[in-house]
């Protein structure tokens, strides 16, 4: 039994301490296209993520005896990368708490190499970022470092935290195109809506506002588009 070739082709990581279903997960997911990695314990998953960071983890809720979800605390003072919980544990406050815990997906045993597919094909398309632009971006009187993570207005530089400088590099690093608070959740606080209030979006786009803009309540550099959500304009000022 195989699954259907997909089009998003990925690095993926499976921690699983049974072999028997370690290589089958890495059969259906080569299948699949996907350059597969697999592991049995959390001190090898550890050791494989320092070298290399996957786009994403499958990870078992049961290691023999380790506990997945300490296996997902460790890995979160690590790395972002998104983190599929696989477990025969089926009942809601489970699926609760790992998702609390920093899982992205949890996915019941037995599933079908269909569902699997269809999740990770989800997530992939929900969590992968355009490349990071790299140098400096000058905007007329905005000037951001992109290897410095520092951003100037009029020569002089503005203290923003980081969830402001990643909000206003990411929208730079595509002049003039529309995201919605959805997608700026997905890609600077790899969450989503349902994880997340777009508030929380909302929210720092006004902070940021009234650091770079010179007319917060008219702003030039980062517009709204009604009925959507944001874009920056290389223009600024005029």
């Amino acid at each position: 039994m195989g699954l259907a070739m997909t089009s998003s082709q990925a690095r993926l990581m499976v921690v699983e301490d049974d072999k028997e279903m370690r290589d089958l997960l890495v059969q259906h997911l080569s299948l699949d296209g996907h350059d597969v990695e697999a592991v049995s314990d959390s001190a090898s998953a550890i050791s494989a993520l320092s070298r290399h960071e996957p786009d994403l983890l499958l990870l078992d809720i049961v290691l023999g005896n380790e506990d997945g979800r300490d296996l997902l605390l460790e890995l979160r003072r690590m790395s972002d990368v998104p983190v599929v919980f696989l477990t025969g544990r089926g009942h809601e406050i489970d699926k609760i708490a790992g998702l609390k815990m920093g899982a992205d997906d949890y996915i019941v045993k037995p599933f079908s190499p269909g569902e699997l597919s269809a999740r990770i094909e989800s997530l992939l398309r929900r969590t992968r970022r355009p490349a990071k632009p790299s140098g400096i971006a000058d905007f007329g009187a905005l000037r951001i470092d992109f290897v410095a993570r520092e951003v100037e207005v009029d020569g002089k530089v503005v203290d923003l935290t980081p969830k402001e400088y990643e909000t206003l590099a990411f929208l730079a690093a595509s002049p003039r195109r529309a995201y919605s608070r959805e997608q700026l959740l997905v890609n600077v606080w790899s969450s989503s809506a349902e994880w997340q209030g777009e508030a929380t979006v909302t929210e720092h786009i006004r902070r940021l506002r009234r650091k770079i803009e010179s007319d917060p309540d008219h702003p030039q550099w980062i517009t709204t588009v009604r009925g959507v959500g944001y874009r920056f304009e290389p223009s600024g000022p005029r």
